[in-house]
């Protein structure tokens, strides 16, 4: 089990940037495992550090990791939706 950081100093730069890429990439994995419900918790946590960065380090971030956390979001998370005729 690896060892938890003790000093919970808030990410900037590069260290942000990375750990972003590491939350989507691990959303991913868990979707494309099926795995719903580790996935909307890893999409929610990149989300919140997504919008944390500028435009610049938003650039830093694969256009592929960034279209699948636009795509995911809109598509399958986004508000709650109600069947039709429902209200």
């Amino acid at each position: 089990m690896p060892a938890k950081n003790k000093n919970k100093k808030p990410l900037v730069g590069n260290a942000l940037v990375k750990e972003v890429n590491r939350r989507i990439r691990l959303a991913r994995k868990h979707w494309d495992a099926h795995n719903n419900g580790a996935c909307r918790r890893e999409r929610t946590r990149a989300m919140e550090l997504y919008q944390t960065l500028t435009p610049e380090q938003k650039d830093k971030v694969p256009q592929q990791l960034r279209v699948w956390l636009r795509y995911r979001s809109e598509k399958y998370f986004g508000e709650q939706r109600t069947a039709p005729g429902k209200k």
